[in-house]
């Protein structure tokens, strides 16, 4: 991007589109579960330095939960750490899908790292439906004011929840929890135009109720896993018969 007018007056039209559309629904649904999990982690007895610390550093909800239910039933450290770690670990592919598009050449290698930081589920759903239609130079700003935008509201909405803890009832606060899964779903069911994305949700909706039944614990893991992989090789299957055809 150069230094003229009209490149800085196209990046500052870019932040303003990213911060807005973080403000907006997104801002919202995101903040609203992390009102939840403020209340969660006082209710659990912890101060509010680490339900601060665990948003601002984590950034993960159901990371973050599983680490203040863990450690109230007093679960050793190290076990607690792989559990998040494991529940955290589908943001790893998320990063290799997203980062092609956030790339350009002569961008400095720590900026990527920034970002990497700040993909979450919200973040990246959102990324991967807007960056596509934005131009290379442009995309690192917008996810980056984007993912800054709604980092913020959840921090400020952790210590909301922190201080409402016992106003709102229990079975409230974890509705609140839920909203952010929901809201993803949503998204990802809004844009179906790649045939992948059909069939992965459509063998989730099958293979995650049987799973469930089979191995509660494991049975969302296993979901995932079993899902990604046949929708995965269902699209390479019907890729090559449509290219045989052709």
């Amino acid at each position: 991007m150069t230094d003229a007018p009209e490149g800085r007056a196209g990046r500052r039209a870019v932040v303003r589109s990213a911060l807005l559309e973080a403000c907006g629904v997104p801002g919202l649904v995101l903040g609203a579960s992390f009102l939840g999990f403020g209340s969660l982690v006082r209710e659990s007895g912890y101060g509010l330095w680490m339900a601060l610390a665990a948003t601002a550093t984590g950034w993960a909800l159901p990371g973050q939960i599983a680490m203040v239910e863990l450690m109230a039933v007093g679960t050793p450290l190290l076990l607690v750490c792989m559990a998040v770690a494991l529940t955290n670990a589908r943001l790893m592919p998320m990063t290799v899908a997203l980062m092609p598009w956030l790339r350009r050449p002569g961008t400095p290698a720590w900026r990527y790292y920034a970002a990497a930081h700040l993909i979450a589920v919200t973040s990246w759903a959102n990324a991967m439906r807007i960056c596509p239609t934005l131009p290379q130079e442009y995309r690192l700003a917008w996810f980056g004011t984007f993912a800054v935008s709604l980092w913020a509201v959840t921090l400020v909405t952790t210590a909301a929840g922190y201080f409402l803890a016992g106003v709102v009832p229990q079975a409230v606060t974890l509705a609140l929890v839920f909203l952010n899964p929901v809201y993803f779903m949503l998204i990802f069911a809004a844009d179906l135009r790649q045939r992948a994305k059909s069939l992965a949700l459509v063998f989730g909706a099958v293979l995650g109720p049987l799973f469930h039944l089979v191995h509660p614990d494991w049975g969302l893991l296993a979901t995932g896993l079993v899902a990604g992989t046949l929708a995965f090789l269902a699209e390479r299957h019907l890729k090559a018969r449509e290219a045989g055809r052709g």
